[in-house]
């Protein structure tokens, strides 16, 4: 549950600002949402600020990034006279510096809890449709040259299936739940194990060395934060201990993976597949060798991607900044 109570703020003359990127367009908070935003705010765009800087970098005291925007840098921040908070709409943070916008001394708060069973969906998805080659099943069945469906195009068995999970978080955790109800035996590699009820709950196993995760695993996916310790964290080497057969799935973020080495992977059979909801950059270039293999299947970054998820979001930031505003602990504060 959010802590809704702050939803409920009383009439006042002027609502606190809010800056966002835009309304209506590529990088815009949703339009769904706008409504909803602007009982509890006064809408700033970017736009609008850079316009009317003077009069404007006193009225906001808040900055909702949806979709990575607006950007936050050093600049901006010394213009925000009176800003206090900054609400993430993700939990990723590699493209926030914490430590600058903490020197400043603003908050930063993040929906953690919103994106949890939405990004970890995305990764069972991803991981069924690529053993079961959905998206190829689909183009032979529509096909106008099809005739017959040949009997010898298979997939890959999901139940019974070794699920190997790098990254056990609470996506990495809603994963192994959805796991569970395949009957796949779950390995997870993560910089702390988890509690030993929590592992017995859902039957996984803890590999301290990702090693031993890589070379047992049938499916290998990605749910870490992007870190300098994860850049890359996947590449050649790592690529060459998992099994022939085996399918990488990242649900993280793009640069968590070396993509040449995952392309020259592919191209030669070190694995059998991969499936993607990220890569870098986003979109990849439309040349781009991952765009040209039939091993690989690639989605627009997904994730949080849901009417009621996104929703969820907007509700627990709005709940996050408007604590900050008034002076109360955070929900889901984030210490750099």
């Amino acid at each position: 549950m959010y802590l809704f109570n702050f939803l409920q703020i009383t009439e006042q003359q002027e609502l606190p600002g809010l800056l966002v990127n835009e309304v209506g367009g590529t990088h815009a908070v949703l339009g769904a949402h706008v409504e909803f935003l602007k009982t509890h705010f006064h809408l700033i765009t970017m736009k609008e600020f850079l316009k009317s800087k003077p009069h404007l970098s006193q009225k906001v005291q808040a900055v909702y990034i949806w979709w990575h925007k607006p950007t936050i840098d050093q600049e901006l921040l010394k213009s925000l006279l009176n800003l206090k908070v900054i609400g993430n709409s993700g939990v990723g943070m590699d493209h926030l510096d914490l430590k600058l916008i903490s020197s400043f001394g603003v908050k930063i708060a993040t929906a953690q809890h919103a994106v949890s069973n939405s990004t970890a969906d995305t990764g069972m998805a991803l991981l069924l449709a690529s053993a079961r080659r959905i998206v190829e099943g689909y183009q032979i069945a529509v096909s106008p040259n099809t005739e017959h469906f040949a009997a010898d195009w298979l997939g890959d068995e999901v139940s019974g299936a070794t699920l190997g999970i790098i990254g056990m978080g609470r996506i990495g955790y809603k994963v192994t739940k959805r796991a569970k109800a395949f009957e796949m035996k779950i390995l997870y590699h993560n910089q702390n194990q988890r509690a030993e009820e929590e592992e017995q709950a859902v039957g996984a196993i803890y590999c301290a060395k990702i090693e031993d995760l890589l070379q047992h695993s049938d499916f290998v996916m990605l749910v870490v934060s992007l870190t300098p310790q994860t850049h890359k964290l996947i590449g050649k080497r790592e690529f060459e201990l998992m099994k022939p057969t085996a399918t990488l799935i990242n649900i993280s973020r793009g640069l968590v993976i070396d993509q040449d080495a995952l392309v020259e992977a592919l191209q030669t059979g070190v694995i059998k597949a991969a499936a993607l909801d990220v890569s870098y950059p986003e979109p990849l270039p439309r040349d781009h060798p991952l765009l040209k293999l039939k091993n690989i299947l690639i989605t627009p970054h997904l994730g949080i991607k849901t009417d009621k998820t996104t929703l969820k979001i907007t509700e627990e930031i709005v709940a996050s900044i408007l604590a900050a505003l008034n002076g109360l602990p955070i929900p889901n504060e984030v210490i750099p």
